[in-house]
């Protein structure tokens, strides 16, 4: 079978096996080409770790000049009569494979991050494979629920303004259409329920859990991922439920770093750019932001991928010291907020509609970013080749 990219909204149905494998290579050759990480962490756990900034952050630091060993942590299905699999299945497969021929350790574990199955799993994986301990604990988990503690009951978020309704445009990349809603203001419940999934909570039990075992090393490290953003995006975020969440999450991060201080150690949220992701391009109303700021950072010569955000968060933002603002913040942000590029987004942002978004901002940047990270549109790619399900499911993660 030829493998085709199947799009439903703005969710992939299908990834391209090769297509993830060279996208894991060439991330591989800019970080080995990028200014090096030093000092950097030699044994860590990734939660998330099959895309976006936990793929690219397990890039960064096992190629990037730290030369770490690696345990992630994703939650990503197979190939089998249903489809060929997720291109996070396929991502593990090739970091794996990458890793570990340039003398690196690199162990998947699939499965369910919020099980206690899947915790003793990272304890025993720990123990075995990195001396017991680690020096950095990366939580990036992109979900929409989590599952409540000793219960078959769900947390389910719900992306939503608080307060007043919100008007605003999404992409659909099904259909290349640009599309207008009205998202209703949040209930009590949804605000609660969206900051236990995209809060701190599950970030501070799992370095609780770690430090129970014994498993934090001298100095370690964590991480934690958030977004803040220009005044033109709070309402969706910022002032949203969004933006509740990511206040736990940043409260959460002070805790911890109490915490990690017995052992010398530090936590931190790191501030981010905006990004095509797969968990960004769920955010609603926010696609006409990306498509303007694509658009301004490209034309200065400043616009990053994961891999880009990450390598230099992890070069010159965390080690070899942190560096943080008036809140704590780690801010990888800086370049989207420079002054020239909010001043050419808020020129474009208003001007686009429906006929010409496609012109005005960056929509065949923005399209061609979210099918690469399902292994299409990757120059060097044979896309012809045909596939055997026998000879997918022998790819083992």
């Amino acid at each position: 079978m030829k493998i085709e990219p199947i799009i439903k909204g703005v969710v992939a149905r299908s990834a391209h096996p090769a297509g993830c494998e060279q996208a894991i290579k060439n991330q591989i050759k800019y970080v080995s080409r990028s200014k090096a990480i030093t000092q950097g962490p030699k044994r860590v756990l990734i939660l998330g770790g099959s895309s976006g900034f936990g793929l690219a952050s397990r890039i960064a630091l096992t190629f990037g000049g730290a030369k770490a060993d690696t345990i992630a942590v994703s939650f990503e299905r197979g190939p089998s009569e249903k489809g060929v699999g997720s291109a996070g299945w396929y991502n593990n497969i090739y970091f794996k494979q990458q890793a570990e021929k340039a003398g690196s350790k690199a162990v998947n574990i699939i499965g369910d991050a919020f099980s206690d199955k899947v915790r003793q799993q990272v304890i025993d994986t720990i123990q075995q494979e990195l001396n017991g301990k680690v020096d950095l604990i990366v939580y990036s988990l992109a979900t929409g629920v989590r599952p409540k503690p000793n219960s078959d009951e769900m947390w389910h978020s719900a992306i939503k303004p608080i307060g007043e309704p919100l008007k605003g445009a999404s992409i659909n990349f099904e259909h290349d259409s640009w599309i207008e809603s009205e998202l209703p203001p949040a209930t009590e419940k949804e605000i609660i329920d969206t900051q236990k999934v995209m809060g701190g909570e599950d970030w501070e039990s799992w370095v609780d859990f770690l430090i129970n075992h014994d498993a934090i090393a001298p100095q370690c490290q964590t991480i934690a991922f958030s977004y803040i953003g220009p005044e033109c995006t709070h309402a969706i975020y910022h002032q949203g439920t969004l933006g509740r969440a990511k206040v736990d999450l940043h409260q959460t991060s002070h805790a911890l770093n109490l915490k990690l201080a017995a052992f010398d150690g530090g936590a931190y949220a790191s501030v981010c750019k905006a990004l095509v992701t797969k968990a960004s391009v769920f955010i609603p109303t926010f696609s006409p932001y990306v498509l303007a700021l694509y658009k301004s950072m490209k034309d200065q010569g400043l616009h990053e991928t994961c891999i880009e955000q990450m390598q230099r968060l992890f070069n010159s933002k965390l080690y070899p010291t942190p560096i943080v603002d008036g809140e704590r913040l780690i801010r990888v942000d800086d370049w989207e907020l420079k002054d020239s590029v909010q001043q050419q987004v808020a020129e474009i942002l208003p001007m686009l509609n429906e006929a010409n978004f496609k012109q005005l901002g960056d929509y065949q940047g923005v399209k061609t970013e979210f099918m690469q990270l399902n292994g299409f549109n990757i120059d060097g790619v044979d896309y012809d080749q045909e596939y055997s399900l026998e000879t997918l499911k022998s790819l083992i993660p």
